[in-house]
């Protein structure tokens, strides 16, 4: 399994717009239809990579657990289906229904969205201030695969509680680690 880490893009960025189809609806999901809420969430997911599956939980039951008191989130999945159908939109909407997602998961066809946030690997998580600007980007927390330390979301979740609250998060972030995604030979290999 190969290691990426997340660029990082710079604190204060402005969410790049998106509408992309959510797989368990069908309607077409919106940056500018998720207005208003005081933190938004977007976290770059898929189906087969191990580093997402061992987050997977943890990750469902932070957007479960904050969204009363105001976090919105959103999960993309932008890796080529040529190369990896298991992440195909029908396999996006089976493992959502099976995890109880309460949130939308998106597909990226085009992956223009994940190169428009920089997203480079699985997961990749991504949180917004109200007014939509980059408060946060990193690990969920510090568990990997194999690790030993328990899913716990520890860094994301203070991070969303922080924004919650009205104070910034930290400005101290640790990268997120996971498989590279799946560019499509048409895009090139994708950003380095």
């Amino acid at each position: 399994m190969a290691r990426r880490q997340s660029r990082m893009m710079p604190l204060g960025t402005a969410a790049p717009p998106f509408a992309l189809p959510d797989t368990l609806s069908g309607a077409t999901v919106t940056l500018a239809g998720l207005a208003g809420s005081p933190a938004l969430v977007v976290a770059f997911l898929c189906n087969h990579c191990p580093f997402v599956k061992h987050l997977l939980d943890g990750f469902v039951a932070l957007a479960r657990d904050l969204g009363p008191r105001g976090l919105m989130a959103v999960a993309i999945s932008c890796n080529d289906i040529k190369s990896h159908p298991e992440d195909a939109p029908e396999q996006m909407q089976r493992i959502a229904k099976e995890k109880g997602f309460t949130f939308p998961y998106l597909y990226d066809e085009s992956q223009e969205v994940a190169l428009a946030y920089q997203a480079i690997c699985t997961p990749d998580f991504f949180l917004f201030d109200r007014q939509r600007r980059l408060a946060y980007r990193g690990q969920f927390d510090a568990s990997r695969p194999g690790s030993n330390i328990p899913v716990t979301g520890a860094d994301l979740r203070a991070a969303a509680e922080a924004l919650l609250d009205g104070r910034a998060p930290a400005s101290r972030q640790t990268p997120s680690v996971g498989c590279s995604i799946k560019w499509k030979a048409a895009s090139g290999p994708g950003p380095p």
